[in-house]
């Protein structure tokens, strides 16, 4: 049997504890974990928790965490005291927007597989009898949501892992991080040094300063958050006992960005209502040095002013009350509101679990634990991973200024394509200038502005015919958009695809490299372009890619973003035999798509655009008048047409040069929204939205991009036996009843009037002249005909499963 690999964690909060409780249940016992102050009650965010948890969230593995940890901890208790309890959770709207918001959030946990109900305000006031009923609109109850006692969850779980080999030591301050090469092999601390193996740093805000001991860049901020206590509640006294301490359902105010407790006859108020207060984590005090915890700053009453106005307005009955105590109490903050997990890149062994509240920490432990131990996580953890970020995301300003606004927007009602305000022109394209004399309407992913329509456009006649939308689908949209794709399939565009990540890849070995990373047959002369797809040992679909051999031992690979790029990092030879490049900053890409693509692309180069000289995937170098390029002739959008990359400096005459000899053609430019409309229409998928690790090739339909008889290749063992004739669901395109109704991901699927699966991507086909969706769906109601309906906003939108590609299945258009 193999030598168990030492494990250090740091910290002895909540996430700390769930993970040696995690680890030693599998096996791997020789844990210790060291925490700077006093078990339990450490001086972290853990020892402050109000212990609130709602499992509501539109990430799917965000909800998963919740609902792992409500199971979870509902068993755990601590010498016969409980540590969870499940008296439910009940938002609350108190304006028509957030009626609204609480349909769509209750589509949300339908469509992950938590049970809710949406009430009357008869019934929300029925179920938490101190709210206002005049001034509710309506309630959202989840019955599993619940009360966690963080100190007690993280005792009892320590206790579990105790008994199992691991231990826990107080009042050991880290230090230092010791290294050799890449590797970590120790924890240093004012009580000495601890070889490791592994160390995975549960610091919570104290994370970044263990990362910099790393030279790890951990990405979040501190943050304080008002929390108070009121003195008793009239209504409450002799309802609770101080054993159970609450009785009715946690509640949450979000119109007011507030939520409330009771504390047997007290009712306790968190605020996010206030400014952002940002903590610097080396001003925050030592445990030791501390006379309550450093966790807990002085309580600053004129922030909480409006809070508690409009706690009493909601709740009359703290009108009778006054605040008893209160605190400003520092928690963690990221960038994009998600945790932080994961091995760092460049220094092996060393892992981090950070910003990670009490309604996730069990399951974050989990997936964490699983990671470690399997390799790979069981639930979806990208947009988690601590290395999805760009490097413009890393750099304090942006991670301060995201941070902050991420604790105002905690409780806002935000769009699916609501762009950030600030910070804003981190990554301009060549064409960027171009793009706003055209009047572009720029949205932003990644840092890139990319346009999603161009007001020049606003004349086409096309722009007539394109149906109306409800209110929530026409924010962030315009019919120019439906014009757009409608001139793509008539005549020809140009769409900017700068912000696709670009990596070269090169070397003796980088062949097998990439022939044991991918699933196609890469093996091929230079010249060819291969869609393929990266696994994890499980067989689930890391990502997709597009690779293009554009010379000997010279790959140009098409990924979705940095964790591709870290994931190929990773299984690089010792050797040095294979070399990986971002080449993303020094270079653009141009689409050319749409019938009349070679009629506007052939007169500006000698080289032979025909169908017969340059085929469907294969790439050329070519000139277009004064302009190297590497075309490729591909299409996501389902027309004839090339990507056009060239050298940034060039970006802007390439543009020039396309638009100029498009005029006598038509030749507009046009945005990501058409762009979405047109990929769906033809069945394209988009990783991280329509599939994940979660799903292997032939549930996704993507079958034909693995060829099982090449050789070997990573996650080709946990595929055998499985092909599309065996999976038990299937990715499946929708088309509803109602063209005006468009939905915009996350829906749940009903069949029968049972939930059974959600939707992914979704978009109208202004070709097709459809309302479509692609959705997860079981087998058995997965076939085409099938009659489902579709979540929305509280209704039941009437749909029925499709054949795909909905357009052109005979990809005459393409191969013209």
């Amino acid at each position: 049997m193999a030598a168990q690999p030492r494990v250090v964690v740091i910290g002895a909060g909540i996430v700390g504890c769930a993970l040696s409780d995690e680890l030693t249940e599998r096996g791997w016992t020789d844990v210790t974990v060291l925490e700077q102050g006093p078990l339990f009650a450490t001086g972290g965010s853990s020892s402050h928790a109000p212990g609130l948890v709602f499992q509501a969230s539109p990430s799917k593995t965000m909800t998963e965490f919740a609902s792992y940890t409500v199971r979870k901890y509902t068993g755990l208790t601590l010498d016969g005291q409980w540590c969870f309890r499940q008296i439910g959770g009940l938002e609350v709207a108190t304006t028509p927007e957030r009626l609204a918001e609480l349909e769509r959030r209750h589509g949300w946990l339908t469509s992950w597989g938590v049970a809710g109900r949406l009430l009357t305000p008869e019934e929300a006031v029925e179920t938490h009898p101190l709210l206002d009923r005049e001034r509710i609109l309506g309630g959202f109850h989840i019955p599993s949501d619940g009360l966690a006692k963080a100190l007690r969850a993280a005792e009892a779980q320590a206790r579990r892992a105790g008994e199992r080999g691991a231990r826990f030591l107080p009042h050991h301050t880290v230090t230092g991080i010791e290294t050799a090469g890449d590797r970590v092999t120790g924890v240093v601390t004012d009580q000495g040094t601890f070889p490791a193996d592994v160390v995975v740093s549960c610091a919570g805000f104290w994370g970044p300063k263990i990362g910099r001991m790393a030279g790890v860049s951990i990405p979040l901020v501190p943050l304080a958050h008002q929390y108070v206590r009121t003195t008793p509640v009239p209504a409450l006294v002799g309802l609770n006992s101080e054993a159970l301490e609450a009785s009715r359902p946690i509640l949450r105010h979000q119109d007011r960005d507030l939520y409330f407790r009771e504390h047997v006859d007290r009712i306790g108020i968190g605020s996010y209502a206030h400014r952002p207060m940002p903590v610097r984590v080396d001003e925050v005090e030592h445990p030791r040095d501390s006379a309550d915890q450093p966790s807990k700053l002085a309580f600053t009453e004129e922030d909480f002013t409006a809070a508690w106005a409009d706690s009493r307005q909601l709740l009359p009955a703290l009108n009778e009350t006054k605040v008893e105590e209160g605190f400003n109490g520092i928690f963690s903050f990221t960038a994009d509101g998600m945790p932080l997990m994961g091995e760092a890149a460049g220094l092996k062994g060393f892992w981090v679990a950070e910003a990670v509240w009490v309604t996730h920490s069990a399951g974050v432990a989990r997936a964490m634990a699983e990671w470690l131990i399997e390799g790979t996580p069981r639930t979806d953890v990208h947009e988690c991973d601590l290395n999805r970020f760009e490097e413009h995301q890393l750099t304090p300003s942006y991670v301060q200024q995201r941070s902050c606004r991420n604790f105002v927007e905690v409780y806002d009602i935000l769009h699916p394509l609501q762009p950030v305000e600030a910070p804003r022109r981190l990554r301009l394209s060549p064409f960027h200038e171009r793009q706003r004399e055209l009047g572009a309407v720029f949205l932003e992913a990644s840092g890139w502005e990319r346009p999603h329509w161009y007001e020049a456009n606003r004349d086409l006649p096309q722009v007539e015919g394109v149906p109306g939308r409800g209110e929530w689908a026409s924010r962030h949209w315009s019919p120019i958009a439906g014009a757009e794709a409608l001139v793509t399939r008539e005549r020809v565009a140009l769409y900017d695809m700068t912000a696709l990540k670009r990596l070269e890849v090169t070397g003796p070995g980088a062949l097998d490299f990439l022939q044991y990373l991918t699933t196609n047959q890469l093996d091929k002369p230079v010249g060819t372009v291969v869609y393929t797809l990266l696994l994890d040992e499980t067989g689930g679909v890391r990502s997709d890619l597009t690779v293009a051999i554009v010379g000997d031992r010279r790959f140009q690979i098409g990924a979705n973003g940095p964790l591709d790029l870290d994931w190929l990092t990773r299984h690089l030879p010792a050797d040095g035999s294979v070399q990986v490049r971002d080449i993303t900053a020094g270079t653009c890409c141009i689409g050319v798509w749409g019938p009349l693509a070679r009629d506007l692309v052939q007169p500006l180069t000698a080289t032979d655009f025909s169908h017969r000289g340059f085929g469907y995937f294969k790439a050329r170098h070519a000139h277009l008048g004064e302009v190297p390029v590497t075309a490729m002739r591909l299409s996501y959008v389902g027309e004839l047409g090339w990507e056009l990359y060239t050298t940034a400096d060039q970006g802007a005459k390439l543009w020039d040069t396309l638009w100029q000899a498009g005029q006598g053609l038509g030749v507009i430019a046009a945005g990501r929204s058409a762009f979405n409309s047109l990929r769906l229409e033809k069945g394209y998928r988009s990783w991280g939205a329509d599939l994940t690790a979660e799903h292997n090739p032939y549930e996704a339909g993507l079958g034909f991009a693995v060829r099982m008889q090449k050789g070997d290749f990573l996650g080709r063992e946990a595929l055998a036996g499985i092909s599309e004739e065996t999976v038990t669901r299937r990715l499946v395109p929708l088309l509803l009843d109602d063209a005006r109704a468009v939905v915009m991901g996350k829906e749940p699927v009903f069949v029968d009037g049972e939930p059974v699966g959600y939707v992914t991507s979704a978009a109208y086909g202004y070709t097709i002249g459809r309302s479509l969706a692609y959705a997860w769906l079981p087998r058995a109601a997965a076939s085409p005909g099938t009659a489902v309906e579709v979540g929305y906003f509280g209704e039941r939108l009437p749909a029925t499963v499709a054949e795909e590609p909905l357009f052109d299945p005979r990809m005459t258009r393409i191969r013209r």
